[in-house]
């Protein structure tokens, strides 16, 4: 395939990386800490993490695992936690027992967790106390035997441990009753471990590092397969892509996006490690107020997260109060970026946000606009080092260069390996070493990428192909839309007529409005048809809009 793309990388940006640099993650890591030995790692309500007390925790989560649970190198471990400091130790202490971990949204109800854990083969788990009680109920039907529960406030300080631990059990009453679960308390399990030490069993490039579970939002979630080699190589084509701007042991990110998300699991928590940087992690992104409290004690330079978040900070008023003197990149990822939500970052915080792109099946990063200023509007940007992209039609013929849409297919060191326990699933979305993604993208003449939409999200208008993303961009430049999605609704006379579904930012905003607004921009078949005002749209944990739960709603008028 020919490379157009290379030649808009910016210098600093290497064309080829050296991915036999390191044979398994925990040598990144292992790095990491004797470079920056006395950096701060994390942060979590104003209390500092260093790389060398992850080190010493994470060796004893280490021991644990393998002294006192038996825990054998390719066994299993689901972490269910949220963006607290336990979550790193017990992300390097399950690497350093050579354990295979099974990231677990803490909000899944008990069905969900019960699929995931069954699937997995899971065999102990490290679980908030918030959640312990769903866990009760199907740890029947799984295969764990050992179970860790850990409380918000487990590892702070002293007084700030049992205060916020007693607020959230005894005054918030957020945490019911598992008295019938069998486990280990956060605080003995650690003590157990310091008393003996790991012995790091050998860990090679093709062990598998994740079973990644997929959101599961069309379909049941299934596990990418993700190694050590996966994970590393897009851990290094990251650090490159960053290299224009950052500075080893200089930069500070706010991580707002879940660490069991494979977005900020890579980017954040793994790959900045190379740089030495403090990651700072927003426990509750959706209190906006208190997450931009949060981001004024920090002179942070780096800032992920989603659409929707981005949005709703620059809405705020109190995001005028924050400084950006320090940042260097923002980076939005999951979702599209639309336009309005780019534009209206940049008028509140004087910063520029990029659009990268990925999944979990590609460890996720496969494009992202460069970071030096060159990024352009619209676009997912460039295929990282390494990666090579093509668009394919339906008939399987490529169009890369065509300037026709076309399914998204990535080939690279950070694909995964395949689904776990299903060669079914597996032989649908890879084909000779690519991995079809259900995007629908198209390349300007420059190689920059632009995602249409999601093969199961297109609207089929009388025959005509209308892309969600194309509607909701042009609805969010209304200056009283806060929120916006599109969706197809069955019609008798079209097959398909477009759906949006608004938030309100000023409370005046009519249907009439909005229709009339988008005929502004959009072909007559293209306007919406259906308009239905919410208070909110539904997303997943991250901020991902859940088209099919909008889908599956009555149409409301």
């Amino acid at each position: 395939m020919e490379n157009k793309w290379k030649k808009h990388y910016p210098k600093a940006v290497p064309q080829t990386i050296d991915y036999n640099e390191y044979a398994n993650i925990l040598e990144v890591s292992d790095e990491a800490i004797r470079k920056y030995r006395n950096h701060t790692a994390f942060s979590n309500f104003d209390t500092d993490l260093s790389y060398h007390e992850l080190d010493i925790l994470s060796g004893q989560m280490a021991s644990y695992f393998q002294n006192t649970l038996g825990l054998k190198k390719g066994d299993r471990i689901a972490i269910q936690l949220p963006n607290i400091l336990q979550f790193p130790i017990v992300l390097f202490g399950a690497f350093r027992a050579g354990l295979i971990i099974v990231n677990t949204n803490p909000l899944y109800t008990a069905p969900e967790m019960k699929h995931q854990f069954k699937d997995s083969g899971v065999k102990a788990i490290v679980i908030l106390a918030q959640f312990a009680h769903l866990l009760e109920q199907v740890i029947g039907e799984t295969e764990i035997k050992h179970v860790i529960v850990t409380e918000v406030g487990d590892q702070l300080p002293f007084v700030k441990k049992h205060l916020i631990n007693f607020v959230l059990k005894k005054i918030k009453k957020m945490v019911p009753a598992y008295d019938h679960l069998k486990y280990t308390p956060w605080a003995d399990a650690l003590k157990m471990g310091s008393t003996k030490t790991y012995v790091q069993p050998k860990i090679v490039r093709d062990d598998i590092a994740f079973l990644q579970y997929t959101g599961g939002t069309t379909g049941v979630s299934k596990g990418a397969v993700l190694t050590h080699h996966n994970i590393i190589a897009n851990m290094l084509q990251i650090c490159a892509w960053m290299k224009p701007k950052l500075v080893a042991g200089q930069e500070l990110a706010i991580t707002p996006l879940p660490m069991y998300h494979i977005f900020s699991l890579t980017v954040c928590s793994l790959a900045l490690m190379r740089y030495g940087t403090q990651n700072v992690l927003i426990t509750n992104p959706r209190d906006i107020s208190a997450f931009i409290k949060t981001m004024k004690k920090y002179k942070f330079t780096i800032v992920t997260g989603v659409n929707t978040l981005f949005n709703a900070l620059a809405n705020h008023p109190d995001i005028k109060t924050v400084d950006f003197s320090h940042t260097k990149i923002c980076v939005a990822g999951a979702m599209a970026l639309q336009k309005a939500v780019k534009d209206n970052w940049l008028k509140a915080t004087g910063t520029n946000v990029i659009e990268g792109y990925g999944l979990t099946e590609t460890s996720p990063v496969a494009c992202c606009n460069p970071v030096d200023g060159t990024d352009r509007v619209g676009s997912i940007g460039l295929p990282l080092p390494d990666t090579e992209v093509k668009l394919i039609d339906d008939d399987g013929n490529d169009v890369t260069w065509t300037g026709k849409p076309g399914e998204i297919c990535v080939k690279g060191p950070q694909v995964m390996q395949g689904y776990y326990n299903r060669p079914d699933e597996t032989a649908k979305v890879m084909k000779d070493g690519w991995l079809l993604t259900g995007d629908i993208g198209v390349f300007d003449q420059d190689g920059f990428a632009k995602i249409v939409d999601r093969k199961k999200d297109m609207i089929l208008v009388s025959g005509f192909n209308v892309y969600p993303n194309e509607i909701e961009d042009v609805i969010a430049k209304h200056p009283k839309v806060l929120e916006v999605a599109a969706i197809g609704v069955a019609d008798a006379h079209s097959g398909e007529v477009v759906k949006i579904v608004v938030v309100k930012k000023d409370q005046s905003l009519t249907e009439k409005e909005l229709i009339d607004f988008a005929k502004q921009s959009l072909t007559n078949y293209k306007v919406p048809k259906h308009v239905e005002f919410r208070t909110e749209i539904p997303k997943t944990n991250v901020g991902k809009v859940l088209r099919r739960a909008l889908r599956d709603a009555p149409v409301a008028n």
